[in-house]
C-alpha cells in the first residue's frame, strides 16, 4: 500500500514538516510493505494559481497543463492520501488549496453529467487530514471553526469527488508548547493509518 503524504510550509523546520515525518516514519513501522512518499508543495514550487489552461481543461478543450497531470499520476500511484498543514484563517494556507483546486480537476476527480448527477471518480482514495493550530479547542468549538472546516474541507471537496475521509485531527495549542506532545500524536495517527491499510 502506498500513502502520498502532502504538506504545505515554507520551513522545513517547522512543526508542521515534522510531524509530517513522524506520521509517514510511523505508517512504514506498521508494514515494511507500505510506502510513503513525501510532497512538500512549497519546495517543489507548485504553482497553486488557476490559470487559462486550468480553465480550459475545466471545459474540456485542452489536456491537463504538465504539471497538474504529473500531480494527478503521482496521486493515481496512491492509495492514501495524507495531508499536513498549518492552520490558515481557519482553513488550507493558500498553496494546499491551489493544488486541489488545479489537482482535483472534473474529468479526473468528478464528472458533472448531462442529467445534472455528479460522477464521483476517487473512491478508492482514503484520505487523512491534519491541521496544525496555534489557538486551543475551546476557540475552535466556541466559533464553531472545527463543523465549518469539516463542511468545507471534508464534505466539499473530499465526498464531493468520492474520496473517503478517514480521519480529521486537529493538533491545536502549537504555540503553546504542545509540540512534543504533537509528534507523539503524529506517531499514533501513523500507526493507526498503516494499521488501516490491512
Amino acid at each position: 500500500m502506498h500513502t502520498l503524504i502532502v504538506t504545505t510550509h515554507p520551513e522545513p523546520g517547522s512543526l508542521t514538516h515534522a510531524i509530517a515525518r513522524c506520521i509517514g516514519d510511523a505508517i512504514i513501522a506498521t508494514d515494511a510493505t507500505h510506502t510513503v512518499a513525501h510532497a512538500d508543495l512549497v519546495a517543489e514550487g507548485f504553482d497553486p494559481r488557476f490559470n487559462r489552461q486550468d480553465q480550459a481543461l475545466f471545459r474540456g478543450t485542452a489536456a491537463a497543463p504538465a504539471d497538474v497531470a504529473a500531480e494527478q499520476a503521482r496521486l493515481d500511484a496512491a492509495d492514501t492520501l495524507v495531508l499536513v498543514y498549518p492552520l490558515y484563517w481557519w482553513s488550507f494556507p493558500a498553496l494546499l488549496k491551489g493544488w486541489i483546486d488545479r489537482v482535483f480537476t472534473q474529468g479526473w476527480a468528478y464528472q458533472d453529467g448531462t442529467d445534472g448527477k455528479v460522477q464521483k471518480k476517487l473512491q478508492r482514495l482514503r484520505v487523512h487530514l491534519v491541521g496544525i493550530g496555534g489557538a486551543g479547542a475551546d476557540m475552535i468549538e466556541r466559533r464553531g471553526y472545527g463543523a465549518a472546516m469539516k463542511t468545507q474541507i471534508d464534505m466539499g471537496i473530499f465526498d464531493y469527488c468520492g474520496a473517503r475521509v478517514l480521519s480529521s485531527d486537529l493538533l491545536l495549542d502549537a504555540d503553546s508548547g504542545a509540540a512534543e506532545a504533537h509528534l507523539q500524536s503524529a506517531g499514533n495517527i501513523g500507526r493507526r493509518i498503516g494499521t488501516s491499510m490491512h
